[in-house]
């Protein structure tokens, strides 16, 4: 059971996450997969603390793609939010299965106030969920955190461009119809991901008549400055921190096995 107080907190975090959506400049999220990496970030003078799922997986020893189980994934989140006094948002995947209101009481007792939910359904094989099925999923997240009293900030999660097979026409109008049903189901930003090119990023923008989230760098896609003048509000990093963390360490630790210092 949350405590009154706390939980009167973590309402605030999650008003205060929702409005850096609609700020002057996008919100920037260097993703975390610890609690060290996210007093990282927080020391830097970031707002706000967003996980990774692939990040904080491999920290478990597990694959990414709802490989983690539910249990050890808000175990690793409330160990970060335990060592943050700032907002923190998280990458839950599809939300390992769990009932709406299963899914905001894990988040709220872990201490998150937002969340990633991706529209991909792990358990039919990595195939996109229907769109109508979806919208109804996150109006019921949506429910359940007005019920339990911190209204959780929602980024839906759009993977259209993720699972287009070759030759398929382009998945820009499907994104941009999903991203209108998901917010219109409450959804607070939109998260088309695998988006490379700023013609699209510019379309989606365009299109979906709400915040919207790219990752920046992306496969060689614009940076965090090119993202902020198309007008991205959400600008994240997914795992790309993670990996640059762990190929330095490799490098080092392979230069040690090598006989050499790793300096």
């Amino acid at each position: 059971m949350v405590e009154i107080d706390r939980l009167e907190q973590l309402a605030r975090r999650a008003e205060q996450l929702r409005a850096l959506h609609r700020g002057r400049e996008p919100l920037v999220l260097p993703n975390a997969w610890d609690a060290a990496s996210a007093r990282i970030v927080v020391d830097a003078g970031f707002p706000v603390v967003a996980t990774t799922s692939s990040g904080v997986s491999a920290s478990l020893g597990w694959a990414d793609g709802e490989q983690t189980p539910a249990d050890e994934m808000f175990a690793a989140i409330a160990r970060i939010a335990r060592v943050i006094e700032v907002p923190l948002t998280v990458d839950i995947e599809a939300g390992y299965g769990l009932a709406p209101a299963q899914v905001v009481e894990r988040m709220i007792a872990s201490g998150a106030v937002g969340c990633n939910l991706e529209d991909t359904d792990h358990a039919a094989g990595k195939t996109l969920r229907d769109p109508r099925r979806q919208a109804a999923f996150l109006s019921a997240v949506r429910e359940a955190a007005a019920a339990a009293g911190v209204k959780v900030v929602i980024n839906a999660r759009v993977d259209v461009f993720l699972r287009t097979t070759a030759g398929a026409p382009s998945p820009i109008e499907e994104a941009i119809r999903r991203g209108r049903m998901y917010l219109e189901a409450g959804a607070d930003c939109v998260f088309p991901i695998g988006v490379t090119d700023e013609p699209t990023i510019a379309a989606l923008v365009d299109g979906i008549p709400g915040p919207t989230n790219q990752i920046a760098s992306f496969r060689g896609g614009p940076g965090v400055a090119r993202m902020r003048a198309l007008g991205v509000r959400r600008i994240s990093f997914a795992g790309g921190m993670h990996r640059t963390a762990y190929e330095a360490l490799r490098t080092r630790v392979g230069a040690v096995a090598r006989g050499e210092d790793g300096d």
